[in-house]
């Protein structure tokens, strides 16, 4: 996944370029889509430092191999970000989570 399709499967679902972070929440990893987007006056990224950002989300997930979980997820949930709600999606990282959550 690249982060020009991350891109697209935000802005198919709910026509918006919506951030997206990665959280790790007692041991669990999550994707998370907030609840600002590029379009906003006040988003605190330029087009290019957003597009940098989604493409390094994009080579985490794809390393996770989260990509298809993640479309699969938009695809079917009705949840839609809003201010101070954002859309969590828990990650299945498998045996290799070891691999990727330390320890705090």
């Amino acid at each position: 996944m690249t982060g020009q399709e991350l891109h697209e499967l935000l802005y198919r679902k709910w026509g918006r370029s919506y951030d997206i972070q990665l959280r790790k929440v007692k041991g669990k990893v999550f994707c998370q889509i907030m609840w600002k987007y590029l379009e906003q006056a006040s988003f605190p990224l330029s087009e290019e430092e957003y597009f940098d950002h989604l493409s390094t989300v994009a080579s985490y997930l794809t390393a996770w191999d989260s990509g298809p979980q993640i479309a699969a997820y938009l695809e079917t949930t009705r949840d839609r970000p809003r201010l101070g709600k954002v859309v969590s999606i828990p990650l299945d990282l498998g045996d290799r989570s070891s691999e990727w959550i330390l320890d705090d």
